[in-house]
């Protein structure tokens, strides 16, 4: 069941992973990949970067998305289909970070914290 969590932050990460190739940023893409990597340990500092990474991913997707619709507004071309496809890639990128906020990943990577009895 664990792995079906980890589904969509290895799937944020792999697109954008591809993302920063087809750009020609091979090292924000093997940076992408080792987060995938990360994803195997199941420490709190391991689940808080991936956070961050999984929140600086949908950053980057929300740039992408302003230049891209912007370029094809310029252009006089169609943008919506390109805003809904990029907002929809934003959206899972951001919400693979709430991942680690479930009680199971909390539990698995020692987040977890019994409330202290009064």
């Amino acid at each position: 069941m664990t792995a079906l969590a980890l589904l969509p932050p290895v799937l944020s990460f792999l697109i954008l992973a591809a993302h920063f190739f087809r750009a020609g940023q091979f090292a924000f893409s093997a940076v992408s990949l080792l987060f995938v990597a990360l994803l195997a340990v199941p420490r709190p500092w391991a689940a808080r970067t991936l956070q961050a990474g999984l929140l600086l991913g949908a950053a980057e997707w929300i740039r992408t998305t302003a230049f891209y619709v912007g370029l094809r507004r310029d252009a006089g071309r169609p943008w919506g289909r390109l805003a809904a496809i990029l907002a929809a890639v934003t959206l899972l990128t951001a919400l693979s970070a709430f991942v680690f906020e479930t009680r199971r990943m909390k539990r698995r990577c020692g987040l977890w914290r019994a409330t202290p009895e009064p």
